[in-house]
């Protein structure tokens, strides 16, 4: 990322209302859940211990952002049956709601008639966009993220968002298929 772009944790920390962040692809291969993710594909547990070195800095983080008003939401647009990992994440989404977050799922079936972007991506406060860029596999591309203020383009990306949120189910209720 150019210097003078904001990295993750920045925009997070500067947060004043909103944080959202949609959620589309049925497998990632992001290099700090590997281990993790090794061990739920071995065992079927999953660590959902919100002090644990793996949470702590984001339970830790979210939590400070809800704590100062900030709305967090995660909306996960998900094929059915779902993958491996998308049990995985199902496993451990108990710490992010913990943490402070509100999480929801939406079956991809129940998304075909949404213009939804091309990437995922976190939105925050409503004027700016960062936009995850992800390789084949679901590993991390280069660059990673590409932050975008642009007013039409973070409109059109919110107005995604909220359709999916609209037609998403609540991680409490959400069945994994």
């Amino acid at each position: 990322m150019p210097q003078n772009v904001p990295s993750f944790d920045e925009l997070m920390e500067a947060a004043q209302h909103s944080a959202v962040h949609l959620e589309m692809r049925d497998q990632y291969a992001v290099g700090d859940e590997a281990d993790d993710f090794a061990t739920w594909l071995r065992t079927s547990r999953r660590d959902t211990d919100p002090a644990s070195e793996y949470w702590a800095p984001w339970v830790d983080m979210v939590s400070r952002a809800t704590a100062r008003g900030v709305v967090v939401r995660r909306a996960r647009v998900v094929s059915e049956p779902v993958t491996d990992y998308i049990r995985y994440e199902h496993a451990g989404t108990i710490v992010n709601v913990r943490a402070g977050e509100r999480v929801r799922w939406l079956p991809r079936r129940r998304a075909a008639d949404l213009m939804l972007p091309g990437a995922d991506l976190w939105i925050f406060d409503g004027s700016s966009v960062l936009f995850n860029h992800f390789t084949g596999t679901g590993d991390w591309a280069e660059p990673p993220m590409e932050l975008n203020t642009v007013p039409g383009i973070v409109k059109q990306c919110s107005d995604a968002f909220e359709a999916v949120w609209e037609r998403a189910i609540p991680h409490d209720q959400y069945e994994i298929h």
